[in-house]
């Protein structure tokens, strides 16, 4: 029975809970603390469970478009049990790790089509579930991400969307989470190619930056030796290697 349904056949309002994270903008590696308010409705009730989860947006294969309907999660922080009385407010503070190989949704400071992120509030109250509060946050590249993205862009590239994907790439070495994030930009002229170069970026640790180009291979590199020259460089040379231009 649905949440809502569930308290307006018993005749009362329903309780409503409130996440307000510490701030909106995040980066992998980091923690993002927040804080729920959990208002009581019009009857005292057992809150069975209060739980905080950091989902994302995924493309599912057999549909049509990405879905945003049903986010997938990816990391969940459980605040435990209470009574609450009706009309009254009770407060939970809490803090969620963002994982190093999070998905973003901006690079280079603005929003990748098709990628968004939030935290979702889930309150358990006698088997009903109400997922009622969505707040969305933006997860940023870190640096040596941007200097990638501006790599692309140095070279010409232009970009097209952002997918992440329930699956492990093939020839990974560092994936962790059971999803990649697919990046996929427009060839320049330069290269004598008119599709898209699909680019998966894999950072499971602080010091290192994993890439999959499309299907060919994979790229393991020390996250200090990568600045905006060396990506140019090294992006450069992996596509004429490929596409002479």
């Amino acid at each position: 029975m649905a949440f809502r349904a569930f308290f307006s056949a018993l005749g009362i309002n329903a309780p409503e809970a409130d996440t307000v994270p510490a701030r909106t903008d995040v980066h992998p590696g980091e923690e993002l603390p927040f804080r729920v308010a959990v208002r009581g409705g019009g009857a005292d009730v057992q809150v069975d469970r209060l739980t905080v989860e950091l989902v994302i947006r995924v493309e599912e294969y057999e549909a049509a478009e990405t879905g945003w309907a049903a986010p997938q999660v990816i990391a969940s922080v459980e605040l435990g049990s209470c009574t609450l009385p009706a009309k009254q407010e009770l407060t939970f503070e809490g803090t969620v790790a963002i994982p190093w190989e999070m998905p973003l949704t901006h690079a280079l400071g603005q929003g990748l089509k098709g990628a968004r992120c939030a935290l979702r509030t889930t309150m358990a109250i006698d088997n009903a579930v109400d997922r009622g509060d969505f707040d969305e946050i933006a997860v940023h590249a870190r640096p040596v991400q941007d200097a990638m993205f501006q790599a692309f862009a140095n070279l010409g590239f232009r970009f097209a969307e952002a997918e992440v994907k329930k699956h492990y790439r093939n020839h990974q070495r560092t994936q962790k989470l059971p999803y990649c994030q697919e990046l996929e930009f427009w060839f320049p002229s330069s290269y004598n190619r008119q599709s898209q170069l699909e680019m998966t970026v894999i950072t499971a640790q602080p010091d290192s930056v994993e890439v999959i180009p499309g299907s060919i291979g994979s790229y393991l590199f020390t996250a200090d030796q990568l600045d905006v020259a060396a990506w140019t460089n090294w992006l450069d040379d992996f596509c004429r290697s490929r596409w002479s231009a």
